[in-house]
């Protein structure tokens, strides 16, 4: 639980401005395999990191930029796609 009091800041900095759709992917890979490995246990570092690096990729698709300062592209739970600001 600590863990994850000290990395949910850090992914909330993360996602909190629009991106293009690479840098979104990017940063979601890069946070959800910072986040797989720190809560892995020990002898399964390498494969938290990939599982959480394909989560994070798979979750920024569901975010992305959208034309206009501070909109972004969102989609709701039945996979229509919004645009709200960022």
């Amino acid at each position: 639980m600590k863990k994850l009091l000290y990395i949910l800041p850090i992914v909330t900095l993360g996602l909190a401005g629009c991106q293009t759709a690479n840098q979104n992917a990017a940063a979601g890979a890069v946070a959800g395999g910072v986040i797989g490995a720190a809560i892995s246990d020990k002898d399964n570092r390498l494969s938290g990191a990939a599982l959480g690096a394909a989560a994070g990729v798979a979750a920024s698709t569901l975010i992305g930029t959208a034309p206009g300062n501070n909109k972004c592209y969102y989609r709701n739970s039945q996979g229509q796609r919004y645009i709200a600001a960022c």
